[in-house]
């Protein structure tokens, strides 16, 4: 299954490709954060909450759970881009309702950890992340696109 460990945090099942410990603050509401909380390791964004409220704090951050309510509701691929993108290094975590076949695109974009509500079938999942060897397009991983390695 790649280089993912399954483990369960607070009873629930994550999925993590990251090698430290989960972290398992509670995490706090983006609006709580920036009101005063900003003691906090940990923040939830919310489907339609601006991650760029984050980039003056993502040092200080273990870990930004991305709320995905709908597996149709595609603000948190962006939200991830946003904060990889400014330069947070901690745990990324996508959380509600992932699908199986969202895993490798969730990973493109910077997620380095998965809380679905449902559970993941393994055979699935391990089709699902070995399905694209290359890619066309840059994004938040350290993939290179293929159109690159071709022609430099």
């Amino acid at each position: 299954m790649d280089d993912a460990e399954q483990t369960d945090i607070g009873g629930e099942p994550l999925l993590r490709f990251r090698d430290d410990e989960p972290h398992d603050e509670p995490a706090v509401t983006l609006d709580s954060f920036v009101a005063g909380q900003t003691n906090a390791t940990a923040v939830r964004l919310e489907a339609g909450d601006d991650a760029r409220a984050l980039l003056p704090f993502l040092e200080q951050l273990a870990l930004v759970e991305v709320s995905f309510p709908s597996f149709r509701d595609g603000r948190g691929y962006s939200a991830a881009r946003i904060l990889r993108e400014g330069g947070y290094r901690g745990e990324l975590r996508a959380a509600g309702d992932v699908l199986v076949d969202q895993l490798p695109f969730m990973r493109r974009c910077g997620f380095d950890s998965f809380a679905p509500e449902a559970e993941l079938d393994a055979a699935a999942l391990t089709r699902a992340l070995a399905r694209y060897d290359h890619h066309y397009q840059p994004a938040a991983d350290a993939a290179v696109p293929v159109w690159r390695s071709r022609h430099g």
